[in-house]
């Protein structure tokens, strides 16, 4: 009897041990074994092209609350957006790319927008690269700031941040061209 119990508690013993090995699921390894070679810090200049109102919209909103039209900060109107990234400040300038997300009025008491986005580049050795994007933007301050949370393609394993100024806005129309200066942390 007592060998048949040392036996079962040692098989317990050791599958426990096997049951363990197989549910590993995370190991570290050198950035190396990806290709990746060395940090670099990019810095972007561009403008953001956010058209509410008029023919061709960029941004569209797509829900609100009942008290939304009571509110004087838009609070809770959510947009989905996709808007023209260019080198300057003319819609007609080069487009490099796409602002692609959702943003939504987040705040009771100031103009405030919560905003998820990516920076999907056309143009350049980051065509086809994006940058993720994430954070508050009130937008009647002068300058604000952004998380860069990640990308793709040349920005893997991408971090930094993105600072916003109004080049123009509208406050009628919510129309606005915004210059972005993205500081940006990645791998070559």
């Amino acid at each position: 009897m007592a060998k048949t119990l040392i036996t079962l508690f040692l098989f317990l013993f050791f599958s426990s041990f096997a049951a363990a090995e197989s549910y590993d699921f995370a190991k570290t390894i050198s950035p190396s074994s990806h290709g990746l070679k060395k940090k670099t810090l990019t810095h972007l200049h561009f403008y953001f092209q956010d058209i509410i109102t008029g023919k061709a919209p960029t941004a569209v909103q797509v829900a609100q609350a009942p008290g939304t039209e009571n509110s004087t900060t838009a609070f809770s109107r959510v947009y989905v957006m996709d808007d023209p990234l260019t080198v300057g400040p003319d819609i007609n300038s080069k487009r490099i790319g796409r602002a692609q997300g959702i943003f939504a009025s987040a705040d009771q008491n100031e103009v405030g927008l919560v905003m998820v986005y990516n920076f999907a580049f056309t143009e350049g050795k980051f065509n086809g690269s994006t940058l993720s994007i994430l954070g508050r933007n009130p937008i009647l301050s002068p300058v604000r700031e952004t998380s860069v949370v990640g990308g793709s393609g040349v920005f893997r394993f991408a971090r930094g941040y993105a600072q916003a100024r109004n080049h123009s806005f509208d406050p009628k129309t919510w129309n606005a061209v915004v210059e972005y200066n993205v500081y940006v942390l990645h791998y070559d």
